[in-house]
């Protein structure tokens, strides 16, 4: 069955309990298929059944989320405006600034203050800490109280209902201590306890709005790169209606059609995916792939939308509408990365939904220990059993709430993501970093990866033949093929001839080559196989020499007519200057790389050694790499798979971690699980490199909010307090959980200092 999907903003989440209520009252709703939730994006993508009543449904999962005590909106692809999250964060700071302001008058109120009398029998310095305590609980930690009652409603959990049910005990408690000598009803415990609260109502409220507030802040700052790449582009594009006169006017870029011609000033963006028209200019293209240097385009080169113009007014001839340029679908991948969840996560989100009831009955579990002990005042003198009773269930309330567990991984994969597509390295999920981390061979395609890809033809060998008989069967054959050295071919005999012999029945032979007919005789151009395949016999003494022309790393090609061998072509490659300094670094890292070619073992061997590669699978069919792949899996290796994501799909789609060299075909984004924007071997490396950082940041976070659950909980129950006489207050409670979550963050945001090799 087909599936449909849309995705929210969601507004008013603060934990993974919050996570987990969303999901599953979204995944209640008939015909929602799946929900996930990222709570660093606060977005939720909505998969349902293709049916009919589409967006039926649709209202009917805002409807219940928003029941549910949260807000929900469609974002129609986009994210939470940068505005708008601004002013969120403007109207947290004032709800922080209240609560912490009048935290310091109510605890000296509370806890430091001499005795100031009374009115009516009620003690004035408490009814004073009553009357700064009152906007704080009903104006700063209305959120909280709200949210939770909604939550609770639709029968779901979250840090609210921690946060509320520990704030409004203490209040209520400190409430009726303050007033009992006007409240003549109450049971006598409340006569002969002393300790109030509000000053925990105070901090608790003021450090979780704080926490909150600094994650928001934080969070803003890790979706930087996406709401950068998002501006990149411009919103007008200048739009030549009169190519005679020249006559331009400004047009939205989404309504500019494929093939205009438009015009871009120096300095200016470039608002659209073309090809330069009869203009040259360097281009500034380092916010797209990192690249420091200006690159030099000239007539007929491509250019990318939000890429800068850097010496020179230039037109370009649009090749795609603002909703496919490269621009827009490395946001749209960085997006949907973004969203994803390891396992490990989606196991933290699981316990989230039954955290909170199982914090709820352990902290009444122990208060009510507290409460029942025969002799609590040895360990506290200060308290009553009571009121021990009340610290312990306001602290582990407090303590429990379980932000950092739900923020641990998406704040680390955010900046990772963000980080990457800064440098042109584009990560496709959290499954991608996973088995980057993993990876311990890295497998790297010849041609156009280690070398430039641009072959050039430096060398014929020919038999009883001329020159152009031989380069001329050559054009001829490989005139409709895109490989690299056929297009060397194509080059070297136009400077020969501007016209080829006329061949017939031109076919492909996969793996092999290309052959036809000629003057009623086969020809044929390819590998050794392809010969023997058409029937040409190679001697002993021709072996040799091909064996010492491979030798000095040039490619071969066989031309052959009827049954006799004309000779070979050799091409020369360039290699990249980074591959031997990217080798190194793989190496460095502990990868064991293998080079995968279907060039000759001679000339593999040379560039092999060359640039410092052990080992070389070399004659490798085009079709024969990812059964490569899989048989080096089948060792027991995780691979990652370096191509140019063209010729090599098969290959990048079995390898665990596919790599594919230049962004610019949509293959390369379907196929691989990372795509570079450069056609560069040392960002492959880098590639690995961030994977493995952000899943170390990622892991730490999710220890560090394990450990300190499993270490503050037992702590706030009072599990050390027959030991020691310590007990968590409630105040340092709540600053401790805020810590936790501001850590998580502020650990993921380190990624942002993470640089690529080549820097």
């Amino acid at each position: 069955m087909t599936e449909e999907s849309f995705t929210l903003n969601i507004s008013g989440m603060t934990c993974g309990a919050c996570v987990a209520s969303v999901e599953k009252v979204a995944s209640k709703i008939d015909g929602v298929t799946e929900v996930s939730v990222n709570l660093q994006l606060n977005r939720a993508v909505v998969r349902l059944q293709s049916t009919l009543q589409f967006h039926e449904t649709k209202a009917k999962v805002i409807a219940a989320i928003e029941r549910s005590g949260f807000g929900a909106k469609e974002s129609r692809g986009k994210p939470v405006l940068i505005d708008e999250a601004k002013s969120d964060l403007r109207r947290q700071g004032q709800k922080v600034s209240v609560a912490l302001l009048l935290a310091l008058p109510t605890l000296y109120l509370t806890m430091f203050a001499d005795d100031m009398g009374g009115v009516n029998g009620v003690n004035k310095r408490l009814l004073f800490a009553f009357f700064t305590t009152l906007p704080v609980y009903f104006w700063s930690g209305r959120e909280f109280h709200v949210r939770a009652w909604k939550s609770l409603r639709s029968g779901t959990a979250n840090m609210d209902v921690l946060v509320h049910l520990g704030t409004t005990v203490a209040f209520i408690w400190s409430f009726l201590i303050t007033f009992e000598p006007s409240l003549p009803f109450l049971p006598s415990v409340f006569s002969t306890a002393t300790h109030v609260f509000f000053d925990g109502v105070v901090f608790i409220i003021g450090f979780v709005l704080l926490g909150n507030w600094m994650e928001a802040a934080a969070k803003l700052k890790a979706t930087d790169a996406i709401h950068s790449l998002m501006e990149m582009q411009p919103k007008q594009a200048r739009v030549i209606t009169d190519e005679s006169s020249g006559y331009s006017e400004t047009r939205d870029v989404e309504t500019v059609a494929v093939a205009s011609l438009i015009k871009v000033l120096v300095g200016e963006t470039i608002p659209l995916d073309g090809v330069l028209f009869q203009s040259k200019a360097s281009i500034d293209e380092s916010m797209m792939t990192g690249e420091p240097y200006p690159v030099r385009k000239a007539d007929g080169d491509g250019v990318s939308a939000g890429t800068i113009v850097l010496d020179g007014t230039i037109f370009i001839r649009t090749t795609r509408p603002s909703e496919d340029t490269l621009l827009a679908s490395i946001i749209t991948l960085v997006e949907e990365a973004q969203m994803g969840k390891a396992p490990i996560q989606r196991l933290v989100d699981r316990i989230a939904a039954v955290f909170v009831p199982v914090v709820v009955v352990m902290a009444l579990l122990a208060a009510l220990f507290w409460w029942m002990y025969p002799d609590s005042s040895a360990y506290n003198p200060m308290a009553t059993n009571a009121e021990l009773a009340m610290m312990v269930l306001v602290s582990t309330l407090v303590i429990a709430c379980p932000c950092a567990l739900g923020l641990a991984t998406p704040t680390a994969l955010i900046v990772g993501t963000g980080v990457g597509a800064k440098n042109g390295l584009l990560i496709k999920g959290i499954e991608a970093l996973e088995n980057a981390h993993k990876t311990n061979t890295l497998v790297v395609d010849k041609t156009g990866t280690l070398t430039s890809g641009k072959p050039r033809v430096s060398h014929i060998e020919m038999f009883d033949c001329e020159v152009k008989e031989i380069l001329g069967i050559a054009a001829a054959l490989e005139e409709e093929s895109t490989h690299p050295l056929a297009t060397a071919i194509q080059t070297s005999w136009a400077n020969v001839s501007s016209s080829r012999p006329e061949i017939s029945g031109i076919e492909t032979m996969p793996g092999l080559g290309m052959i036809g007919k000629y003057r009623e005789a086969v020809v044929a151009i390819g590998n050794a196989e392809l010969m023997d395949e058409v029937g040409v016999e190679i001697n002993e003494e021709v072996e040799a020499k091909l064996a010492l022309s491979a030798a000095k790393g040039v490619t071969l090609v066989l031309v052959s007519q009827g049954v006799r061998l004309l000779g070979w072509i050799e091409a020369k490659d360039r290699v990249r200057e980074s591959s031997e300094k990217a080798i190194r670094h793989a190496k460095q890292m502990g990868y064991d790389v293998i080079m995968l070619t279907g060039d000759r073992q001679e000339a593999a061997d040379t560039l092999a050694e060359k640039i410092g590669i052990d080992t070389v699978l070399a004659g490798v069919k085009p079709h024969e790499k990812a059964q490569h792949i899989m048989r080096l899996q089948a060792e027991g290796r995780s691979v990652a798979m370096v191509g140019d994501g063209i010729n090599d799909a098969a290959a990048l789609s079995a390898a665990d971690v596919g790599i594919a060299m230049g962004a610019g075909s949509d293959i390369a984004l379907d196929a691989a699980d990372f795509v570079l924007l450069r056609n560069d071997l040392i960002d492959a490396v880098s590639s690995l490199s961030l994977g493995r950082s952000t899943m170390r940041r990622i892991r730490g976070n999710l220890g560090w909010a394990f450990v300190y659950n499993a270490i503050g909980i037992p702590l706030a129950m009072g599990a050390m307090l027959p030991f020691t006489g310590f007990l968590l207050p409630p105040a340092f409670a709540a600053a401790a959980m805020s810590l936790s979550s501001v850590s998580v963050v502020g650990n993921s945001l380190l990624l942002k200092w993470w640089s690529p090799l080549r820097e």
